[in-house]
């Protein structure tokens, strides 16, 4: 009798062990490390995954090359995390300029462009790629070297007054402006592009837009040669010694440089492609 009375027990307990059976992944009934779905459920196995797949820290490096506001622009990336890379850039340009008519000079010149900086590349979206990078310029050596002449018979103005060159001894001068009054400068990009591609990939095609605090412009100039005279070509002065017509300068000096004072950075846009490999084992 009382193994009979066992018996709706028993059947109890089977029909239960049958429905969770049901419900268990087939490798044995037992959840398996890799069957994240059953243990964590779809949105924690998608960031699980996700988090496999990323490349061990510092085990790759990216170099890359491109066009910028600077000059010909040159990067190399080291992955950090799933978030952060670090960064460091540099930019280089020599190019001449000729025969650019302002204010009664004639201007031939150079651009001498040459900078070294690091930022560190933030991904708030890792999956994506949009970016944060805060970082610095270290080195910044941009800057602006002319020299100028007044034709004979040309006139130039100088702190509203006006002179006209001798015809004989035509008005000289040098002219620089710097680019780097802040240096080191603190500069801040925003871009598209991650150089490390989750996806496997070696190659990418990464931009960025932003400003380097470089300080305002520094603007000199200097007259070293040549006469100064009225209308008429007489009262001729030396241009390079006359105090009155020195006086000026520095005057028209003043403006110009309060004029440039509000721009006291640099706009950044940096474009190209870039090319990732490993340096160490990982992924």
């Amino acid at each position: 009798m009382k193994s009979f009375a066992l018996l709706p027990t028993l059947a109890l307990l089977a029909a239960s062990t049958a429905m969770v059976a049901q419900n268990l992944p087939a490798a044995g009934g037992i959840p398996m490390a890799g069957d994240h779905e059953s243990l964590f459920g779809a949105s924690q196995s998608k960031r699980i995954k996700a988090f496999a797949s990323s490349p061990t820290p510092f085990s790759r490096v990216a170099v890359g090359g491109g066009m910028s506001l600077m000059g010909l622009n040159m990067q190399v990336a080291v992955n950090a995390n799933r978030f952060m890379n670090l960064r460091a850039t540099g930019n280089y340009l020599n190019y001449s300029i000729n025969n650019i008519d302002e204010n009664g000079f004639n201007i031939t010149g150079k651009l001498n462009f040459a900078t070294a900086g690091a930022s560190v590349d933030i991904y708030p979206f890792p999956n994506h790629g949009f970016r944060l990078s805060p970082g610095a310029l270290f080195y910044n050596q941009n800057n602006v070297t002319a020299n100028m002449n007044v034709t004979g018979g040309t006139k130039l103005t100088l702190n509203d007054v006006t002179y006209y060159a001798s015809t004989s001894s035509p008005i000289t001068g040098v002219g620089s402006a710097g680019l780097n009054s802040t240096n080191p400068a603190f500069m801040m990009t925003t871009g598209w592009g991650n150089v490390f591609s989750h996806r496997g990939g070696h190659w990418s095609a990464p931009f960025e837009i932003g400003a380097a605090m470089t300080g305002a412009p520094t603007v000199n100039m200097a007259l070293t040669g040549g006469q100064a005279c009225d209308q008429n070509g007489l009262n001729c002065v030396n241009a390079a010694t006359d105090p009155t017509m020195q006086a000026n300068l520095q005057a028209q000096l003043t403006k110009v440089r309060k004029d440039v004072s509000p721009y006291g950075f640099y706009p950044i846009i940096n474009f190209g492609v870039a090319y990732n490999f490993s340096i160490r084992p990982g992924r």
